[in-house]
């Protein structure tokens, strides 16, 4: 197992950031961990890379203990923050070689990783003149310089345009394909191109950790409607297989129905049957950002 974490929590003060935090990421997986502001994603990552130590818990990675075997674990990840951690000044190559002096590795590896990261025709220039997505780049090559078994990035797309967004992404699968990478974003759509499986976090608590395609289920149907007047919820209860019925705004609702057959023309039978006009109508399947929604937004008081 390359990475497991067993009841971890984590307090500031009288403030718990994590609260006995448990799962395990196979070797080769690309998981997504993702949760709003403030749900300890970025704790559980620095925890894991040894930054911060838990308050109760345990955890290993590539079988090396987070507790009892901080500089293995050290050695054997790498780790792109946030806030990626750039010396402005240093040109490219010489950035990498300074760091793969620290890990005390060959310099053939140095444009190894450029070459893998894209970098070739940037690795004379300063850091200070790259764009936000090879400064990306570096970072990524940074972390890959000594061939790690598990990569840990931690928002690595911020702040990307479009552009950028495509090559990191690809960069990143290119790259999860040999080794096992955990990363967070706010991003759904690139956890969507990118991921294997998706671990959720919300209050400092595990909410969902689930393959991605059985997690965004096609059997969970969203139909959404327009009538001529306003409709009460509790009537569109009565309709067959529904699980759900949301007053999206005006006289438009949102019905979620648990089956995989369609039900448009039982909404349509059901409206002609009372007399009710329908000006709009549309099917759709849940997506990664409705599901996170759902299990991440507070109660409507």
């Amino acid at each position: 197992m390359s990475i497991s974490v067993v009841n971890i929590s984590k307090s500031y003060h009288d403030q718990k950031a994590l609260n006995t935090i448990s799962f395990e990421i196979k070797r080769g997986e690309i998981v997504g961990f993702l949760g709003p502001n403030g749900a300890g994603k970025s704790t559980m990552m620095k925890i894991l890379t040894t930054y911060l130590d838990p308050s109760e818990g345990e955890g290993t990675v590539n079988g090396f203990d987070i507790n009892a075997q901080p500089i293995d674990v050290k050695r054997s990840i790498g780790y792109l923050p946030e806030h990626n951690p750039l010396y402005l000044e240093m040109f490219v190559r010489e950035y990498l070689l300074f760091n793969a002096k620290v890990y005390t590795i060959s310099k053939s590896r140095i444009e190894e990783v450029i070459e893998l990261t894209g970098l070739m025709h940037e690795a004379n220039k300063k850091i200070s003149q790259l764009s936000k997505g090879y400064r990306q780049r570096v970072g990524l090559a940074c972390a890959l310089l000594h061939d790690p078994e598990v990569l840990i990035l931690d928002e690595p797309t911020t702040g990307l345009d479009p552009n950028q967004l495509l090559e990191i992404r690809e960069l990143i699968k290119s790259i999860g394909k040999e080794k096992t990478v955990l990363l967070s974003t706010h991003i759904m759509q690139e956890v969507e191109a990118m991921c294997d499986r998706v671990i959720i976090i919300n209050k400092g608590e595990i909410v969902a950790d689930k393959n991605l395609k059985s997690m965004i289920d096609e059997t969970d149907q969203i139909i959404d409607i327009e009538f001529d007047y306003r409709v009460e919820e509790a009537f569109l209860l009565k309709l067959p297989n529904i699980r759900d019925v949301k007053n999206t705004h005006n006289f438009a609702y949102q019905l979620t129905f648990d089956t995989s057959i369609d039900m448009r023309p039982a909404v349509f039978d059901f409206a002609h049957d009372n007399e009710l006009k329908i000006l709009q109508l549309s099917r759709k399947n849940k997506n990664l950002e409705s599901l996170f929604r759902e299990l991440t937004s507070p109660p409507l008081p």
